[in-house]
């Protein structure tokens, strides 16, 4: 046989959805304050935003709206009902990626503001973060954007990109066993390729050097897999040989006979007690049977 061989940002919405499944809703019983809740996250996420009307988006909604300003990476909570605030303390563990800084503050301001849920996350803060994408210039034309200037994209980005995109699990794997054939590999690597915008002009060289990968992987699995075939071979042939020597020259049931003589006969089998030898033999004849149907 032949053989031959992600990173946009989370649209708002869908880490929305995602916030949702993961985090779970909080209890009911009491009525979510969204003006507490939007103080809240405005806490973690809208640092600055007096001075930075993007500070929204750059920090819970997208990295291409850029980096906040570093002398405002500070909290916004002082004189303005702390209680429900995430503290100073607190924002040292936040992520920095934006997507996954909105999911730690709506986990924590969950905990922090009773009665809400994920759901008035989603309701109370994503058009705040969608106006401050606008005001960052990422609104509507964000995918259009990005694949503008995914077409900049260097071939190592490239590279990288797809190749961590063919050897995910639900693709080939790393070892390339969903892709032995290559039908398979084709249609894995053609997906990969279409969803890393931008890299077009090195799609030729970055298939040949898969290509390769996927080769090499494919021919060690073989061989280890041949040698392991070997091993097993070679282990049973050794037995049989033994097997066949013991067998031919009775040795295997004279060891057996000389066995059941000292351990399990009183006069272990000595002279004069051929009756206790003669029983020995009897239940080591096992051995006589098995040899006859070695060829």
């Amino acid at each position: 046989m032949k053989t031959h061989n992600t990173n946009l940002n989370c649209k708002i919405a869908l880490c929305s959805l995602l916030f949702a499944l993961c985090i779970g809703t909080a209890g009911a019983a009491t009525t979510c304050s969204r003006a507490n809740l939007t103080r809240c996250l405005d806490s973690a996420c809208a640092i600055g935003v007096s001075s930075n009307p993007s500070a929204r988006c750059q920090y819970c909604g997208t990295s291409t709206a850029g980096t906040p300003p570093k002398n405002v990476m500070k909290s916004v909570s002082a004189g303005t009902s702390a209680k429900y605030n995430i503290s100073d303390k607190e924002l040292k563990e936040a992520p920095t990626d934006p997507g996954q800084r909105y999911a730690w503050a709506t986990k924590q301001c969950i905990a922090k503001v009773a009665g809400c849920t994920a759901d008035d996350v989603t309701d109370t803060y994503d058009s705040l973060i969608e106006q401050s994408c606008k005001a960052a210039g990422v609104s509507a034309q964000m995918d259009k954007t990005i694949e503008s200037a995914g077409k900049t994209k260097s071939k190592s980005a490239c590279q990288s990109e797809i190749t961590n995109c063919v050897i995910l699990d639900k693709n080939c794997m790393a070892d390339y066993r969903n892709c032995a054939e290559n039908s398979d590999f084709d249609r894995i690597f053609a997906a990969c390729g279409v969803a890393s915008a931008g890299c077009d002009e090195y799609i030729s060289t970055i298939r040949t050097d898969l290509i390769a990968d996927h080769d090499n992987a494919i021919k060690n699995a073989e061989s280890i897999l041949n040698q392991i075939v070997a091993s097993y071979q070679s282990a049973r042939d050794k037995k049989i040989s033994s097997i066949k020597s013991g067998c031919a020259n009775n040795s295997a049931r004279d060891a057996c006979v000389a066995t059941v003589c000292a351990n399990n006969m009183n006069n272990g089998c000595g002279v004069g007690y051929e009756s206790e030898k003669s029983m020995a033999i009897q239940l080591c004849k096992f051995y006589e049977i098995a040899c006859a149907t070695i060829d």
